[in-house]
Parts: C-alpha cells; structure tokens; sequence
C-alpha cells in the first residue's frame, strides 16, 4: 500500500494473557468438513509482555531461550535462532509482519516475553493446548502494539491470524484450540475448509486480503451450558502426542471408511443432543449427550487400536458416572478427562475417589474471557 506510515509504540509494557483449553465434545469428527465440536476455556493462562525497543527480540525463558532477534527483507524474516521448538512462533511473528506491512504500516521493533502457567512448574505437562494458546498470546502482542495507527485487534482477526500461523507451520488442524484461547468461554466451533486455507497459504496470498474474506465452514458460536452443571477435570499422570493419536485414526479412516463413517455419525449425533441440552436448560440430557460421545470414541478408540481410552482414563469415566457423566478430552490416549455433575452432587467425593486411583483433580473453572490485555 502507498504512503507508508511509522507507528510510535507507546514505551510501557503491554501485558497480554491468554487462557488455554478443553475440549468438551466432538474430537476427531471435527476434523471433517462441517464438524462440529464443543471446547471451553480454561483459567490458566499464558502471559506475554511486550514494549518498544531498538530491535526486535522475542525471550522465550521457559524453552531456554532469550534474545532471538530477526531481520526483515520485505515480507520475509530472518531470525538467529531457530529450530521445530520455535517454528509456531516465528511464523506467526512473520504473519503479524506481513499483515501490519501489507496496511502500510512499516511494522517498529518490539520486546516481546513469554510465559506459560498451562504446565504445572514441576514439569508435568496436562494438555490444555500450549502451542496454540502461545500463538494467540505473540498475536494479541504485536496487534495491540500497533493500535495507534488504527488496527483493530478483533477476536475475529486474532483467531483468523493465529490459525494462518498454524496451517504455515503445521498444515492441518480444526483449530478449535485457538478458538477457545481466543474467545473465551465455551464455544460451538466448526471449523474452516483445511483445505481451502492451506492452498491459499500456499500460495503466499496475501495477508490483509485473507483475514477479510469470508472463511468457508467457519463457525465460532457462545454457547452456556445448563446452569445446574458442573465440569470437572481429572489428570492420568500420563502425556500423549496428539499427532500420533490422530494419524492412528486417519489409518483406520482409510482401511474402514464405513466403520468411520459409523463413528463420525454417533459424533454428530451426541454434539447435536448437546448443543441441544445446552439451548434448552436440559442437564439431564447433557450428561446423557456426554455419555453418547464417551460411547462414539470408545467405538473408534477399540476399532481403530487408537487406545484412546486407556485404563486410566476409563477408571476416571467409571468413577465419573456414579456422579453424572464422564469422557475423555482431547485425543485421548493420556492426558485428561472431564465430568459434568449435577448441582447438589458431592464434587468433594467425585474427586476423593480421583486421588483413590492416583488421578489428579485438576483446579480449574471456565475462563469467561479469551485473549486480553490486562
């Protein structure tokens, strides 16, 4: 764009915090065109801190690294460092970079730092969705610090600049992750053609021009849950790979298409009857609708040896429905587990018994707000 302007960053830090998620309902069918699942965020967040300063740098002290700095050449960066633990955050630095450009504004270097509280400080790591939680954070950064020459920084333009990230590093996904980090709360979420956006990443479209068309498929919808429900969330002591977990799943796509297409129905069906529950007040039908998809996955889980209810996770289900309802979260395979109880239920006992089997309750509640500045 003509008539190129220089924005002065204000001098103080920006400080941003971003809360990561869970996935409630809908995992794997949401991979498919017109999916549909249900996730929420939850309170733990990760913070970024960024201000002005005389050259770009990015300190990353968990992941052991400080002083990354970069170059531009027109629309391309150069950075000092880089390798697989860092390639989500450049690119969406390099993302942030072309769409600022691409306004006409000549984008002015920042410090920018990142912290996490996603993973507990004693390493263990529960699957609240890190990576995408950390490219909402670099995001909401750079937009909010370029607001004095007119961005908007929407929750429409976070989410659809953080998932072009996403797909030029990774080149699939529902990014239903980045949703629930970007928004807040919980969320009905369908996802954009994969497909369609990876082409046109691809192809090198242009930024500005990408984040304001229409994206095909996309749905991002507020839900609320019936009031009377409770989430509570278990973890297995044990991590997984969500990567490994899926591509099990695509194999036993290609070499049963009808047993699939079995599962993806019984998805469909139970995330409807709960979205339905959801509408009308209805808790006895969202744990019914919960146990529905609990019984989808545990039918691909023993169909495809995807494992993704694993002993563990299925004592915490167990152990959950005495109370209400239970399931797996995410990809399974490890990780976490949720329950939706009743109001009036003794939570205490639901979670006494967790501890009996060596689960761990985890402290979390919904968080309302997604990505802000604090």
């Amino acid at each position: 764009m003509a008539n190129e302007r220089r924005v002065q960053m204000d001098t103080t830090y920006k400080k941003i915090r971003v809360p990561g998620k869970l996935f409630i309902a809908g995992e794997y069918a949401v991979l498919e065109p017109d999916g549909q699942c249900i996730v929420v965020a939850v309170d733990r967040y990760v913070f970024a801190e960024v201000r002005r300063s005389e050259e770009n740098r990015i300190d990353l002290p968990q992941l052991g690294y400080s002083d990354i700095t970069w170059t531009a050449e027109e629309s391309k960066l150069f950075f000092n460092v880089t390798g697989p633990k860092l390639s989500f955050i450049q690119n969406t630095v390099e993302v942030c970079h072309q769409y600022i450009s691409e306004l006409g504004v000549t984008p002015v270097p920042f410090n920018l730092s990142i912290t996490s509280e996603l993973d507990d400080p004693s390493g263990k790591k529960y699957g609240l969705g890190s990576s995408a939680a950390v490219v909402v954070a670099v995001v909401t950064a750079i937009l909010n610090s370029h607001k004095e020459v007119g961005i908007q920084p929407t929750k429409e333009l976070i989410f659809k600049l953080a998932a072009i990230a996403h797909f030029k590093t990774q080149g699939n996904g529902s990014c239903a992750d980045i949703a629930a980090s970007t928004y807040g709360g919980w969320l009905l979420y369908s996802p954009f053609y994969g497909g369609w956006l990876n082409e046109r990443v691809q192809a090198n479209v242009n930024a500005y021009a990408l984040v304001h068309e229409p994206w095909p498929g996309l749905i991002i919808s507020s839900i609320v849950p019936p009031k009377d429900i409770r989430l509570y969330i278990g973890w297995t002591g044990s991590e997984m790979r969500t990567a490994g977990m899926i591509q099990r799943v695509q194999d036993f796509k290609d070499k049963n298409p009808v047993g699939y297409k079995d599962f993806i129905d019984s998805s469909r069906a139970a995330v409807s009857s709960l979205v339905k529950s959801f509408t009308e007040g209805n808790t006895n039908l969202a744990l019914q609708s919960l146990s529905m998809n609990r019984e989808a996955l545990l039918q691909l889980s023993d169909q495809s040896d995807a494992n993704i209810e694993t002993p563990k996770l299925k004592q915490l289900i167990e152990i959950a429905d005495k109370y209400g309802a239970g399931k797996t979260s995410g990809a399974g395979g490890g990780d976490c587990g949720i329950a939706f109880i009743q109001k009036g239920q003794d939570a205490e006992s639901l979670k006494n018994d967790w501890k009996k089997v060596f689960i761990e309750p985890l402290d979390l509640k919904v968080s309302l707000e997604g990505a802000m500045v604090t």
